[in-house]
């Protein structure tokens, strides 16, 4: 069978589309061959590079399998007229290609029709995706696109030229008037030049190297060696390590190279953030440091290209950079003219959303909802130091008026945070305080991705859960909450930071308080009384308060619902992808409450270590069972006003069951109370041969109408009496059930 290559050669495509590209390209490519009845021998390979993006998949069937199968046609009565074929049952005949006595009889729902067996010819895989593979490499999403060929067509850069072979057979593909060869080209300044490639992967990577370009393995670990050598020249330092940046210079570059330059060390007296901001962030250079991780007058440039023998490049680099420096010092000294304190004010003519007013209105109702948190933590056990929050949501924006923010839009907080630290803020504030404002204004972002730290303070945790949850709010109430893949104001980001800084703070901070309490802001100013959805407040609180306190009624579209899915799905995605929980697990857990985040992960991990015990498996098929009748009979337990009735349970195993149960649930729920769920699951382990003997002697669902009501409140009672820990019938056991 032959071996596939596609390749799609660009013009420069941005180094941060490429990955998404790349991987989009794989998956569609591989969906369309098995669509097709064409799946290669194992998973496609692929090589991408900043001018193209190609796949690779070996053993390609020449054309499809044939398929033999079964085409209805009319129905009898149709069909036949006093025992001769009419015009209807011709026609399918001819179209089927067999004669009308061949045609068989087969009875469906509808009656008895008429049915061919036929044979459909399968069509030759270069014919398939000549036909196919341009709308699949048009459908590739890509954040910005380019319009250069026909108005209608449009890719994110324009397509220079095409590879698509079969073997050694070039696939007749289009694409934007370019149509395939199998001429692919090399590096655009060491090799521009066409060169022929074949279908084979390993002889396609080894043509493109030696026209000097490196697929993206090679490239990255090209470019750590040549990190290391220019580095060993400056002693005692070594490169300061940046994934990000690592993978932004792999996606710029197809030949990489490494210069070491320099600058004048009085730059060091500007903040390192500063500093390493304009260098990453602006120049794509890699930081130096010393043993003791302090900066150094130097930096790390990668080029596209084989080397600086004569040492321009980097003279222009220098040269660059030494320009970014001192515009960043010039922006430093003069925003010194004007303290945060003054620039508050400042805010009323920053816009922070349309149709949520300024910066500074944003400023007054974080200060409101920290103070709040404040003292919801506090409540529970938890110091903190309400003034400095109230103090950093303050000063917390005021950077977005400094020229160095303006001009190096990364270090918005980390610029306010190193001002707030060498600015007078009060003339009675103790340094120690001062120095925790500069650190919650600096951390008020954190965490900005799943990786990256929370912030570093209680008081920088609670400004940071107050600014984002004022940002998620709002943007629910205008109805701007993110839809598939679309998320321009970054709210699932700032709802994941949200959960871990729950999380990992072990802060039993309600999520329920935390977004009524943010609503009740909102609902008191001038913008908050726009929204049609505070005309019933009091409505709108209970609606929340139902949707983070039970499963049920959370697929209406008012406003209350989406929060309630979103902050769910979020602490989902923290579960099962950062905490590697099962999915059934989290199901679970979830299904019994999510209202205090760091309760919820300590009922997923305990549940997650108890699993795959006998008892437990045994116990999680009961539960199933239990709910499946509590649904069956769900109609018949909402208008019937009986209640458990203990002497009325007849047999042996009924008693011993409500026995059990009445004897662990003490327990269990001080065990709960205390956050002791491993001991409270396993004091519920030991309820097992009761609910075994129930269910083996046991019939439920008896005529006895009062009989089946009295059991019904028995497995109602016992399903619910644990659901506050888990639904034990989400866990999926194998093998039974």
């Amino acid at each position: 069978m032959p071996d596939f290559l596609l390749e799609i050669g660009c013009e420069e495509i941005p180094a941060r589309m490429i990955d998404a590209a790349s991987l989009e390209l794989r998956e569609r490519v591989q969906k369309l061959l098995e669509r097709e009845r064409l799946s290669p021998k194992g998973a496609i390979s692929y090589l991408d590079t900043p001018r193209r993006l190609a796949v690779f998949a070996a053993a390609v069937p020449t054309a499809q399998p044939d398929v033999i199968e079964q085409v209805n046609g009319p129905s009898v009565s149709a069909a036949f007229k006093d025992g001769q074929p009419t015009m209807a049952a011709q026609s399918f005949a001819k179209k089927a290609g067999v004669d009308v006595g061949r045609l068989e009889r087969v009875t469906t729902p509808k009656g008895e029709y008429l049915a061919a067996t036929v044979t459909k010819k399968g069509r030759p895989a270069a014919e398939i995706l000549a036909e196919l593979l341009p709308k699949e490499i048009n459908s590739i999403y890509w954040p910005k696109n380019m319009y250069w060929h026909r108005p209608a067509e449009k890719f994110v850069r324009p397509v220079r030229w095409l590879v698509a072979m079969l073997d050694g057979e070039v696939v007749p593909l289009e694409l934007h008037g370019v149509k395939a060869s199998n001429q692919s080209r090399g590096h655009r300044i060491l090799s521009n030049r066409a060169i022929q490639v074949s279908a084979s992967g390993t002889a396609y990577v080894e043509a493109l190297r030696a026209a000097k370009v490196l697929s993206r393995a090679e490239r990255e670990q090209q470019i750590r060696k040549a990190l290391d050598a220019a580095t060993r020249t400056v002693p005692g330092a070594h490169w300061r390590e940046d994934k990000n940046l690592l993978d932004t210079v792999v996606n710029l570059t197809e030949w990489p190279s490494v210069v070491l330059g320099n600058f004048d060390r009085q730059f060091l007296e500007l903040p390192e953030e500063v500093l390493v901001t304009v260098m990453r962030d602006h120049q794509k250079y890699f930081a130096i440091e010393d043993a003791n991780g302090k900066l150094l007058p130097h930096f790390l440039a990668v080029l596209n290209t084989d080397g600086d023998a004569q040492g321009i490049i980097r003279h222009g680099h220098e040269r660059v950079l030494r320009a970014r420096f001192n515009d960043a010092r010039f922006f430093w000294q003069t925003d010194q003219k004007h303290p945060l304190r003054e620039r508050v004010q400042w805010l009323k003519q920053v816009t922070f959303q349309k149709d949520l007013g300024s910066y500074y209105e944003k400023t007054q109702r974080v200060q409101r909802l920290g103070s709040w948190l404040c003292e919801g933590i506090r409540q529970k056990g938890m110091a903190v130091r309400a003034g400095i929050v109230h103090k950093a949501a303050c000063l917390a924006k005021a950077d977005l008026t400094t020229e160095l923010v303006k001009e190096f839009t990364e270090l918005q907080g980390v610029v306010g945070g190193l001002y707030a630290r060498t600015q007078m803020l009060d003339p009675d504030m103790k340094g120690d305080a001062q120095e925790v404002i500069a650190i919650a204004i600096y951390d008020q972002y954190k965490p900005e991705s799943m990786e990256a730290p929370v912030p570093r303070t209680v008081e920088g945790a609670m400004l940071s859960i107050a600014d984002k949850a004022d940002s998620i709010a709002g943007m629910f109430a205008l109805g701007l909450q993110p839809t598939g893949s679309r998320d321009p104001f970054a709210l699932r980001r700032q709802a994941n930071g949200i959960v871990r800084i729950l999380a990992e703070y072990n802060m039993h901070l309600s999520l329920l308080t935390l977004f009524q309490s943010t609503f009740d802001v909102y609902s008191k100013t001038e913008i908050g009384a726009k929204f049609p959805v505070f005309a019933d407040y009091a409505g709108f609180c209970t609606t929340l308060k139902e949707g983070f306190q039970t499963t049920v009624k959370t697929t209406g579209d008012e406003l209350a619902y989406p929060v309630v899915r979103f902050i769910r799905e979020r602490l989902e995605f923290y579960l099962r992808d950062v905490s590697g929980l099962d999915y059934d697990v989290v199901r679970a857990v979830l299904a019994g409450g999510f209202e205090d985040v760091p309760d919820a992960v300590a009922r997923a991990t305990a549940l997650s270590e108890v699993r795959d015990s006998a008892e437990f498996r045994s116990i999680f098929v009961s539960f199933r069972r239990m709910r499946g009748i509590l649904e069956q009979a769900a109609g018949e337990l909402l208008i019937s006003d009986q209640t458990l009735d203990a002497g009325r349970l007849l047999t042996v195993a009924e008693k011993n069951l409500i026995s059990a149960l009445e004897r662990i649930v003490p327990t269990v729920d001080k065990l709960r109370q205390s956050g002791r769920y491993r001991e409270a699951l396993l004091d519920i382990a030991t309820v097992r041969p009761a609910i075994d003997s129930f269910f083996d002697t046991v019939m439920v669902l008896v005529d006895d109408v009062e009989l089946r009501r009295n059991r019904l409140q028995l497995l109602r009672k016992l399903f619910y009496q644990f659901f506050t820990i888990a639904d034990f019938s989400e866990i999926v056991t194998e093998g039974k059930g």
